[in-house]
């Protein structure tokens, strides 16, 4: 009974897209992003729709110390991934704002008052961060705002702070250079922000 169930509330599914197909006049219907990918092609010769899912790997590991890593990074991207998003739009809105201030020596102040203002905000909760989750967030700055922490840096506030602040980072073995390899070393990574994104963690 569950069995048949499940049939015809798939079949009733597949007509109901078959019909928009229709309705739109198109051969193929994509819904999804990220994570997963829904196709719907309508075969021409018998007017039947056929779905394909495409979906990206869930990663299953053999070692335990393995799978600690990995739900160890799921727990920190879900702590970091929320400042990385603040990152870039604090970065969106402070280029917005300099576009409006005629001079540089104005456009310096605003800078520092940024700054002063993330700094008293953000410290306490970045005081708290273990080095790894530090690293993460470097990596999350540059996926987001498609600048490293490094660059971010020495885009507002010039080479010399930069190469301090990146000096600062070195001593405590982080890396302000660090770049987000999503297809690269952080392949797991993208996967687990992309679930994280929609809702799935």
């Amino acid at each position: 009974m569950k069995r048949g169930f499940i049939t015809l509330s798939l079949f009733l599914f597949a007509l109901l897209c078959s019909a928009s197909i229709s309705a739109q006049g198109r051969a193929t219907l994509h819904r999804g992003r990220g994570w997963w990918h829904q196709e719907w092609t309508v075969d021409n010769k018998s007017g039947d729709s056929i779905a394909t899912v495409h979906m990206m790997p869930l990663y299953k590991y053999n070692r335990g110390i393995d799978t600690r890593r990995y739900y160890r990074l799921i727990r920190t991207v879900k702590k970091v991934y929320p400042l990385a998003q603040i990152a870039r739009n604090e970065m969106a809105n402070m280029e917005a704002e300099l576009r409006k201030i005629p001079t540089l020596k104005e456009q310096k102040e605003f800078v520092k008052g940024v700054e002063k203002r993330i700094v008293d905000q953000y410290t306490p909760l970045i005081k708290r961060m273990t080095l790894y989750e530090g690293k993460i967030l470097c990596k999350l700055i540059d996926r987001e705002t498609e600048f490293t922490a490094y660059e971010v840096i020495k885009e507002f506030r010039g080479r010399f702070v930069a190469g301090f602040w990146q000096g600062i980072a070195r001593i405590f073995g982080n890396n302000l250079k660090l770049e987000y390899e999503r297809e690269g070393d952080d392949k797991i990574m993208e996967q687990i922000v992309l679930y994280h994104e929609a809702g799935l963690l």
